[in-house]
């Protein structure tokens, strides 16, 4: 069938043509013919309780030298779309949480907004863990520099992260007698006004750290080991680590019979988990990645298998 989507995302001329899941996604639709309309956050605005956007008709290529083209920005009501798409990158901050309270005008009149709204605020990528404590490594989640001090004299070796954060960024291992965990504590909660992550470190990050994406709670069967470079613990493609498709273990499926079902109940039908060894670290909700170099390395179309999954949910 002929449906109307949009799509929510970061400017589409700084994306990486090679790697970018959000123009896997608008391939898919364009041969689809589905018609495609592309916003920023910026051109979202509600009016007396209706939500609009500044929408221009998006066009995408298989060409590295010119894979897109806009026409001039035409202003419509959300409700004329069948499913918007929600890719825009984080930070997570107020002017996304504001972008969701928008979406959620669109959604409350019947249009598909993936991943929801709601979902979108209540699901923080490291927090959301916290709820499935039989997936995860020994997690301290705390502001209180006292507390992350004996978190690591218990666990000896640790990672610390805020949970706001992105690619790998302000990251921090910790071993046993580090005499920079002061000042890595200070750091990172901003003198204990700022929450912080803490877990035991996992030795097998050296293995990979993999990204399991899963589509309405369903696993893909491959997940991208992203390897860290030589002298980093960070695995992440942004931080220079190297994506090796692996099939997925009994434990990753494992894991993912655990968090798959909270997904679909809470709408999120597109969310990359990562697993390092056999613990799970992170849900990643907002705009997940990784499905061009499973694609490229498994045969696999990733963005197919979701659009199906779209079209089947629309016609019901």
């Amino acid at each position: 069938m002929h449906f109307k989507l949009a799509v929510i995302m970061d400017p589409i001329q700084h994306i990486h043509y090679k790697k970018d899941t959000t123009l896997a996604f608008l391939w898919e639709a364009e041969a689809r013919g589905w018609d495609v309309f592309y916003f920023e956050q910026r051109d979202l605005f509600v009016r007396d309780g209706q939500a609009y956007g500044n929408a221009r008709g998006l066009k995408v290529f298989h060409d590295p030298e010119k894979y897109f083209s806009l026409t001039d920005k035409k202003t419509v009501a959300l409700t004329d779309f069948d499913v918007i798409l929600m890719r825009k990158d984080p930070p997570f901050n107020q002017e996304f949480i504001y972008t969701t309270y928008i979406l959620e005008l669109a959604e409350r009149n019947d249009v598909l907004v993936v991943n929801k709204p709601q979902s979108l605020r209540d699901a923080n990528e490291k927090m959301f863990t916290t709820h499935f404590p039989q997936c995860c490594p020994p997690t301290l989640v705390t502001r209180d520099i006292a507390l992350l001090r004996e978190f690591h004299r218990e666990q000896k070796d640790i990672i610390c992260k805020p949970l706001a954060g992105m690619g790998g960024a302000s990251v921090f291992r910790l071993q046993a007698g580090d005499m920079n965990a002061s000042v890595v504590f200070e750091v990172l909660t901003q003198h204990e006004t700022c929450y912080v992550m803490a877990q035991h470190f996992i030795p097998e990050i050296r293995e990979g750290d993999k990204r399991i994406i899963l589509i309405n709670g369903e696993p893909v069967s491959y997940a991208l080991a992203r390897i860290p470079a030589a002298g980093e613990l960070r695995g992440n493609l942004a931080a220079g680590a190297k994506g090796v498709a692996k099939p997925l273990t009994d434990r990753d499926r494992w894991i993912c019979s655990q968090v798959g079902p909270v997904l679909r109940e809470k709408g999120i039908y597109f969310a990359g988990l990562d697993v390092i060894g056999d613990f799970l670290t992170e849900i990643n909700v907002t705009s997940p990645t990784c499905i061009r170099e499973l694609d490229d390395q498994c045969g696999l179309n990733i963005a197919k298998t979701f659009f199906d999954f779209l079209g089947g949910k629309l016609m019901k």
